[in-house]
C-alpha cells in the first residue's frame, strides 16, 4: 500500500513539473513571439539610416542608427527606442521623421532573435542589448550623451526601465507598458514564481531619478490602464499622458506630448 502511494505521489509530482516546464516554454512564446526578417537595406537607405551591429555576451544584435536632420549645431541628443514582443525594428524606421526633425538622433533596438539579430531573447539577453546600444552612443561624438533618452513601447518599457536602472539616461518614456510579467501573468491565472522573465519594471521605476513620461490608451484590453496609473504612482519624477480613444496598438504616435516633456 505505501508503493502504490509513493507511486502515486510521484506521478502527481511529475506531472506537477510537466505543467510547470509548459507553463515556463508557453510563457516565452508568449511573451517573445518572434519574428525574422529578410535581409535588405534598402527600407534603411529610405530613411537616411544606417546600419549598426552591436556585441555583448556572445551575441551580435542589429540595430539602426536615423541621424537627425535639423536641430541646433553640436552633439544631438538621442532617443534609444525599444518596441514591442511582436515587433521589429524595420517596424519603426520611418516613425521617428518627426523627432528628427526637431534635431534628435534615433537608435533603433532589435532583441536577440528577432529580424536579423542573433541569440534568442529573454530578459537578459535584450538587457545586454540595449545596453550595447547606449555604450555605442554614448562614445560617439555627435551624440550628447547628457542628453540620451531611454523610450520603450510595451515590452520594451521592461528594457527601457533596465536600461536606465544601469546606465545614466536623462529621461525615461514608457508607451503602453506594464508593471511586471508576473503581475500580468497573475491576471491570467499563472502563478508568478514560473515567470523566467519578470521585467520588475515598477521597482525599476522607482528608484529611478530623471524625469519619466508614462503614456497609455484608456481602451488597453492587453495592459490595463490601472498599471499604467501604478507606474506613475511609483515614478519620483513622472507625469501620465492617458488617451482616451486608443487601446494598445492603436494610439497615435505622441509626439506633441513628448515635445513639451
Amino acid at each position: 500500500m505505501r508503493n502504490v502511494l509513493l507511486g502515486a505521489g510521484l506521478l502527481v509530482i511529475l506531472a506537477g513539473v510537466a505543467g510547470a516546464v509548459l507553463a515556463v516554454t508557453q510563457e516565452r512564446r508568449l511573451l517573445f513571439p518572434a519574428r525574422r526578417a529578410p535581409v535588405g537595406t534598402a527600407l534603411l537607405r529610405s530613411v537616411d539610416g544606417q546600419p549598426v551591429w552591436l556585441e555583448r555576451a556572445g551575441v551580435r544584435s542589429e540595430a539602426w542608427y536615423l541621424p537627425a536632420r535639423g536641430g541646433a549645431p553640436g552633439p544631438a541628443p538621442l532617443i534609444l527606442f525599444a518596441h514591442g514582443n511582436a515587433e521589429l525594428i524595420d517596424d519603426w524606421a520611418r516613425e521617428f521623421d518627426e523627432p528628427r526633425t526637431w534635431g534628435a538622433a534615433v537608435l533603433l533596438v532589435e532583441y536577440p532573435g528577432y529580424g536579423r539579430s542573433g541569440g534568442a531573447p529573454s530578459e537578459t539577453s535584450i538587457a545586454n542589448a540595449i545596453l550595447a546600444a547606449y555604450d555605442w552612443g554614448s562614445a560617439r561624438p555627435d551624440l550628447d550623451r547628457a542628453r540620451i533618452v531611454a523610450y520603450g513601447r510595451s515590452l520594451g518599457g521592461g528594457a527601457a526601465c533596465r536600461l536606465a536602472s544601469e546606465r545614466e539616461v536623462a529621461a525615461l518614456v514608457l508607451e503602453s507598458t506594464f508593471t511586471s510579467v508576473r503581475a500580468l501573468a497573475r491576471r491570467l491565472g499563472v502563478p508568478g514564481i514560473l515567470v523566467r522573465d519578470p521585467f520588475d519594471n515598477l521597482a525599476r521605476i522607482a528608484a529611478f531619478r530623471g524625469p519619466t513620461l508614462v503614456i497609455h490608451g484608456a481602451r488597453d484590453a492587453l495592459i490595463p490602464v490601472e498599471q499604467a496609473r501604478a507606474l506613475h504612482a511609483a515614478a519620483p519624477q513622472s507625469e501620465l499622458v492617458i488617451f482616451s480613444d486608443c487601446g494598445h496598438n492603436d494610439c497615435p504616435r505622441p509626439w506633441p506630448r513628448l515635445l513639451e516633456f
